[in-house]
């Protein structure tokens, strides 16, 4: 069975690409375009990931990862921050915000498909190593 991987983001370019990306290495993709929205979908598809950025309108993705971890049915969904800012000070607040890996932009795609496997399998929070 494929795994679910829910992708936020208010880009609808990105969210194609990473739906397009994913979907050809046989991950079953939704998608969210803010994260008010990937907060309801998160609760409705409980997907095996989600891909969330960090910077969009209506609920940007620190405050969304921050409703999902307090909300039991949610809290224990692994979570990818997307960002532009991974370097320096964003680091602390990633990981202040418990996210449980993230993907710095621009996105590779060749390294995409060994950083979802590696995020959701939980080995460690960065990951570009």
């Amino acid at each position: 069975m494929a795994k679910k991987i829910l992708v936020v983001d208010d880009v609808a370019q990105n969210r194609m690409l990473l739906r397009d990306v994913l979907g050809y290495f046989g991950y079953e993709v939704v998608e969210a375009g803010d994260g008010e929205e990937g907060v309801r979908m998160a609760r409705e598809e409980l997907p095996d990931l989600i891909l969330m950025d960090m910077n969009m309108p209506v609920m940007d993705g620190y405050t969304a990862l921050r409703i999902l971890r307090s909300d039991p049915l949610t809290r224990g969904l692994r979570v990818a921050a997307i960002t532009s800012f991974a370097m320096g000070n964003d680091n602390g607040s990633l990981f202040a915000a418990e996210a449980d890996g993230y993907i710095s932009k621009p996105i590779d795609i060749r390294e995409l498909p060994a950083m979802m496997e590696k995020i959701l399998a939980g080995e460690g929070k960065t990951m570009e190593e």
